[in-house]
């Protein structure tokens, strides 16, 4: 099984009445015979097209062709559950965000974030950051692909005290990196009673590679699935959440660039490590999260000097493993939409009041909530490599708001959990709209001219 990504236009003239419809068709019309969508965004859109970079898997085995699940499939919701008020918080991978697109940087967001809502629920992106993990106390660590279905309504969430964690650590030419991983989850083990049920060798190891496609942002390809999946396979009914950490091959020169970069680099690793973690997620229901390694000791031995404050936390770290081990260790579960809103400790898109999103962003996470009407926060401060003014989607009044900055953002979720119209709080405040309509036996009188 071979995972790669593919840029193609759509036209568009016009989002019509559902653009997650629209960004279907386009994209299975694009779609070989083999190939299954696993990764979904549009990068950048004028007024006759978009521009789609789209993550497939194909080779799949023929007795697994119903493994991967449908990514643009729906379950309307019908309702809203009004007792609890719990964010979506989504800093996309590998698109060059200034706020959340290094190690972790979006971290203090998140617990701004997490102190205006009941339960925070972001991905490993906005959290992770090598050695620390910077998940609120309320918070919900949950892999991207799965956040996007949650949105669209096809899984719940189940809380868990803890998980059984299965790491799984690519083979490696130099040892020392195999053992700095294993005393990693050795390291969780005794300061915060991970449970690991296995830690196995991945070998043959996985070929990953990282590219960058024409808007800038960050991709990659991934080859030798089969290994991956018959490890899964032969651990099943062991462990509860996946953690992997495997070696992504990049030119070397661009360590170095990275971290003189000052921050403007795009981080290369996020984006193909997205698209393995969409794939095993996607395939088993888990929690999934995945950690680079280190290519070599000439890698390991380069010196970074003193990096830009959100590269700081890579700069410092031999593994980058343990903030997905504290974040795996308890993620919510994968469950079933049919199992029902009445299942224990669970939540779905019933439960979700609001998605906060970098400007720009149009993906499943934005579509899902358009068509869910979940009100929508696009922050433009967060820059980034999206092309696209969200305000030409078909928002109806009140669901899509466009603020400066995630402290602004706190203030307007803040008023939502108030119940107030936000509008009230801001100057100069407008009148009630008079519509003077003439009745005649109790029905509606149209006026022809």
């Amino acid at each position: 099984m071979r995972v790669y990504e593919k840029e193609f236009d759509i036209a568009l003239n016009g989002w019509g009445s559902s653009p997650l419809d629209k960004f279907k068709t386009g994209v299975v019309a694009h779609a070989k015979e083999r190939e299954v969508p696993i990764r979904a965004a549009i990068t950048m859109t004028d007024s006759s097209r978009a521009r789609c970079e789209i993550g497939f898997v194909t080779d799949i085995w023929p007795d697994r062709a119903g493994l991967f699940k449908d990514i643009f499939g729906i379950r309307q919701r019908q309702w809203e559950d009004e007792t609890s008020f719990n964010v979506a918080l989504i800093v996309p991978t590998g698109i060059g965000c200034e706020i959340g697109g290094h190690a972790g940087d979006a971290g203090a967001v998140a617990k701004l974030v997490g102190e205006c809502c009941d339960r925070l629920i972001t991905h490993p992106n906005v959290v992770n950051a090598s050695d620390i993990n910077a998940l609120p106390g309320n918070g919900l660590y949950v892999e991207g692909s799965t956040l996007s279905r949650l949105l669209l309504g096809t899984i719940r969430l189940k809380s868990v005290r803890s998980n059984r964690v299965l790491v799984i650590i690519e083979k490696h030419q130099d040892e020392r990196f195999i053992d700095a991983a294993i005393n990693s989850v050795n390291g969780a083990i005794a300061t915060y009673g991970m449970k690991c049920p296995a830690v196995v060798i991945l070998d043959p190891p996985l070929d990953t590679k990282a590219i960058f496609t024409q808007t800038g942002s960050a991709a990659g390809s991934i080859e030798g699935l089969e290994g991956l999946f018959a490890v899964l396979d032969a651990h099943k009914g062991t462990y509860d959440a996946v953690a992997l950490t495997s070696v992504i091959d990049v030119p070397d020169s661009w360590h170095e660039d990275y971290f003189k970069s000052g921050g403007e680099m795009v981080n290369p690793w996020g984006g193909v490590e997205a698209m393995l973690t969409h794939a095993v997620s996607l395939a088993y229901d888990l929690p999934v999260a995945h950690a680079p390694m280190m290519d070599s000791r000439k890698v390991e031995e380069m010196d970074p000097g003193r990096v830009d404050s959100r590269m700081a936390a890579e700069a410092v770290s031999l593994t980058f493993i343990n903030c997905l081990l504290e974040g795996l260790h308890r993620s919510p579960q994968v469950v079933r939409a049919d199992t029902g809103p009445g299942m224990p400790a669970s939540l779905g898109v019933e439960n979700v009041s609001c998605l906060v999103i970098p400007d720009g962003c149009i993906g499943l996470p934005t579509l899902a909530a358009l068509e869910q009407g979940i009100p929508v926060i696009a922050v433009q401060e967060n820059r980034n490599r999206m092309q696209n003014d969200l305000g030409t989607l078909p928002w109806p009044d009140g669901q899509f708001w466009q603020v400066e900055n995630y402290l602004e953002a706190c203030g307007l979720l803040l008023a939502m959990n108030a119940g107030l119209d936000p509008r009230s709080v801001r100057r100069p405040l407008a009148s009630v709209r008079l519509q003077e309509e003439a009745a005649r036996h109790g029905k509606r009188e149209q006026q022809v001219t």
